[in-house]
């Protein structure tokens, strides 16, 4: 969900068409009276229609194998045939109308820019992102350049003072398990080659947020493997390099450990930053709470001068 700049609510998800996440088809809402008691009074709801054009083939077949290609290096001979016949595979669904207009799904927050929203989708059929992009609040879409990599999923977008956007992807690839990240000089349009950073990501979901100060948050799972670890890291320089701060949740990697995922973080008016994320305590072992939504909320200062 995302309030527009004329206090409109946007609700975007994706309906699973027969049972698999290839079948998406994006929708979405609008409401002008959603603060009020009880459900907002939806004005409209929608098909959000993706036309990827022949680019996304071209960019595919540019970039799909080369990013794929270190992995390919490392694996054993089995593991080399059956990615050759899975990028076969993407190869040709990229050319099939219907393959590369469903299954696109949305994770974050969309992304406002002016009079631009950006709708962050990836695809698990491919393994990659690309953007849903209005100028108009929803009168017609087009599609971004795919952003093809090596299962660069779930992108969240943050903007630098200079205007060039920053993507921070899921890591669904091989190892090194690492965030991804890539950049954007025409407001979403086109982006440039994922690539690695330092910071660790086991294949799990993440969420960027920009706040009133400048500085950058980063809520993710900081491990190579598991999600028994959620922190909150902070960037100073936009991105660039980033200082593990404070961690919302820590079980050591054990039989008792938690899981604790999905995470979604926002900056309200008052500067209290608000974390909401997948709670399963003890999830490994099986003697759980369940499972539910945790929500925790704190201040700038808490996370500068915390331990």
């Amino acid at each position: 969900m995302i309030v527009d700049p004329a206090k409109r609510l946007w609700l975007f998800w994706p309906v699973i068409l027969d049972n698999h996440w290839e079948s998406a088809l994006m929708k979405y809402q609008v409401s002008e009276d959603y603060q009020r008691s009880g459900a907002p009074r939806w004005n409209q709801e929608k098909a959000l229609p993706l036309k990827p054009g022949p680019e996304f083939a071209a960019t595919l077949e540019r970039d799909l194998d080369a990013a794929w290609e270190p992995a390919r290096k490392a694996a054993t001979p089995e593991l080399q045939s059956r990615l050759k016949d899975y990028l076969a595979r993407l190869h040709t669904n990229a050319t099939d109308k219907l393959k590369v207009r469903l299954g696109w799904m949305p994770r974050v927050h969309p992304f406002i820019d002016g009079n631009r929203m950006i709708v962050t989708l990836y695809s698990d059929g491919f393994d990659f992102s690309l953007m849903a992009i209005t100028d108009d609040w929803g009168k017609t879409w087009t599609c971004s350049a795919p952003i093809v990599g090596a299962g660069n999923v779930q992108p969240s977008i943050a903007k630098r003072r200079d205007g060039t956007l920053v993507a921070f992807f899921r890591d669904n690839g091989p190892p090194p398990k690492r965030t991804i990240v890539c950049e954007s000089k025409d407001r979403g349009m086109t982006w440039s080659a994922p690539r690695d950073i330092e910071v660790p990501n086991p294949g799990s979901g993440l969420e960027v947020c920009v706040l009133k100060s400048g500085k950058w948050l980063l809520v993710y799972n900081d491990t190579e493997r598991r999600r028994n670890s959620l922190a909150v890291s902070v960037s100073q320089d936009e991105g660039r390099s980033w200082t593990l701060n404070r961690h919302i949740e820590q079980d050591a990697d054990g039989a008792d450990a938690g899981s604790y995922s999905y995470p979604s973080i926002i900056q309200v008016r008052d500067g209290t930053i608000h974390v909401t994320y997948s709670y399963s305590p003890n999830k490994e072992n099986g003697k759980g709470q369940g499972e539910s939504i945790k929500h925790v909320q704190f201040q700038e200062a808490w996370l500068m001068h915390g331990k």
